[in-house]
């Protein structure tokens, strides 16, 4: 945990009754379906493959109810697809009664890792709680067990810790009631004639529907909870996709709902047992509801919403300007938090001066179309700011701009300016092409990151490179194993994690969902 994190203050939240209203009553209804495993797995040793491991197919999951298992024993199943939803196994006992209470471990993985390396090892900084397994006694068998608990999966591990020598268990039938609020029969179809990019889309797909329960969750399986970031990029991801804009809207009005007293929007939201917003303020994200808001406007001209939750959205401009120092640049200090992405030595300034430029030329749009009197000094201080940052962040020797005191050049921040239009078209794009060659420059280290990466690419008119860095990231993550798309991953070093341990990380995420997006919405 960082210093920034552990310094965030006490707040005082002023909730806005009309809008939490508004956003309880968009709360979707979450469709179901009954899933079954498809196949009775075991998991087996690849160094080739992330992780080092790889699910092989044993025999069909029909053949499991004539299966019996005793103390010690224990069998593996493939659902054949990432699955959110609730668990029911009927276990019935094979053999003398039962004269001792079956003792019964449930362990629930997303990845093949997550069944072959035992939690017990897990020594990570995020709790062990959210590792998905169970104890459990049943005292009387036959039993039908329903677990309460939402799970995200692909496989199943059941292993028996005790019987008696008398009997064994066997699993008569198993199943999960899987949920999402995201309607297939809405879902727009692609059909492109490169394959590639076909199944990365489809994988995109998948991953969005997962993320969309009652509200759009970062993560079905760690966090669960609505992260303004993330729902920036699943937003964009679903206009092109399942357009469940009621959705985003009910999510809009969330964040609006709960401002703290100085009308900063937080980072995240939990939704039970009621919402309750965060004690987390990431500069760059409150930022973010401005644009989240244009989005929605252009997707669906609902200008009743705009109008209702403008004020909220010119709230974090004005925050954000406070935030300046007497050059006009994003004061760097220990105060303050800005996500930007997870690399642990990426300084945030020039990323977030780019990023509060981004958003001021939105909120000029919006104020615009709204006639709103401050557009004048919007476009005021975006001439400011944009000077500012060509003044004092652009570094003529090394053609990059740098950001913090030790003048560190990075992806994020090169990516940053150029999506804001900082620097004008013809050196944004040898500015990217440059990037493509540079090795020294601190790296992206999620799929958010990698985003905007691409989205820069497609500005400044470099479409192929934007499909090959797609190909490049996506596709090899589909190569490495990924039914949906992971919060974390790093080509070069492929058991990266940011919390101590692969075993904690998100392989169904919200933000890395976008080539959808990017391939739909620029037609790649």
């Amino acid at each position: 945990m960082t210093q920034a994190m552990q310094r965030q203050k006490a707040v005082s939240i002023r909730k806005n009754e009309a809008f939490a209203a508004v956003a309880a009553q968009l709360e979707p209804r979450l469709i179901q379906r009954e899933c079954t495993p498809k196949q009775v797995v075991r998991m087996i040793r690849n160094e080739q493959l992330i992780h080092g491991w790889q699910a092989e197919a044993v025999q069909h999951a029909q053949d499991l109810p004539g299966m019996s298992f005793g103390k010690g024993e224990e069998v593996i199943l493939d659902f054949g697809e990432h699955l959110v939803g609730a668990l029911a196994i009927r276990i019935v006992p094979v053999g003398s009664p039962p004269d001792a209470p079956l003792h019964l471990q449930i362990t629930l993985g997303e990845m093949p890792v997550e069944m072959a390396e035992p939690f017990s090892e897990y020594n990570g900084w995020l709790s062990s709680s959210w590792l998905q397994e169970e104890r459990i006694h049943l005292d009387v068998l036959p039993a039908a067990l329903k677990l309460e608990r939402r799970y995200s999966f692909r496989y199943l591990k059941l292993k028996v810790l005790d019987t008696s020598p008398k009997y064994k268990v066997s699993f008569a039938g198993i199943s999960c009631t899987a949920v999402t609020s995201a309607d297939r029969s809405a879902l727009s179809t692609l059909t492109s004639a490169d394959a590639e990019l076909q199944a990365i889309d489809e994988v995109s797909v998948k991953t969005l529907e997962e993320c969309m329960q009652e509200v759009f969750e970062d993560g079905p399986k760690r966090d669960r909870r609505l992260w303004l970031g993330d729902l920036r990029l699943q937003a964009l991801a679903n206009y092109e996709t399942f357009s469940g804009n009621g959705l985003v809207k009910r999510c809009l009005y969330l964040f609006a709902a709960y401002p703290d007293e100085r009308g900063r929007i937080t980072a995240n939201l939990f939704m039970k047992p009621q919402v309750i917003a965060d004690d987390t303020y990431l500069y760059d994200y409150s930022l973010f509801f401005v644009s989240v808001l244009h989005d929605y406007f252009l997707a669906t001209g609902d200008r009743n919403t705009l109008e209702e939750l403008w004020p909220s959205a010119y709230r974090q401009i004005e925050l954000g300007l406070e935030r300046l120092d007497e050059r006009g640049i994003v004061a760097d200090d220990e105060s303050w938090w800005s996500f930007i992405d997870w690399h642990p030595n990426l300084n945030k300034q020039a990323p977030s001066q780019a990023i509060l430029i981004y958003n001021l030329k939105r909120a000029l749009h919006l104020a615009a179309l709204l006639g709103d009197e401050r557009k004048a000094t919007l476009e005021r201080t975006i001439g400011e700011l944009t000077q500012a940052a060509t003044e004092h962040l652009w570094d003529a020797q090394s053609g990059c701009f740098i950001s913090g005191r030790d003048r560190q050049i990075s992806y994020a921040s090169q990516i940053w300016m150029v999506l804001a239009e900082v620097p004008e078209p013809e050196q944004a794009k040898a500015l990217m092409l440059r990037l493509l060659e540079d090795k020294s420059a601190i790296p992206m280290s999620t799929p958010y990151m990698v985003h905007h990466f691409i989205e820069a690419l497609i500005q400044v008119g470099e479409r192929e490179t934007a499909i090959r860095e797609i190909k490049k990231y996506w596709g090899q993550m589909i190569k490495d194993g990924a039914d949906t798309f992971w919060e974390l991953y790093d080509p070069n070093d492929k058991s990266f994690s940011p919390y101590g341990s692969h075993l904690i990380n998100s392989y169904c995420h919200a933000w890395s969902c976008t080539p959808a997006y990017l391939i739909r919405k620029y037609q790649l």
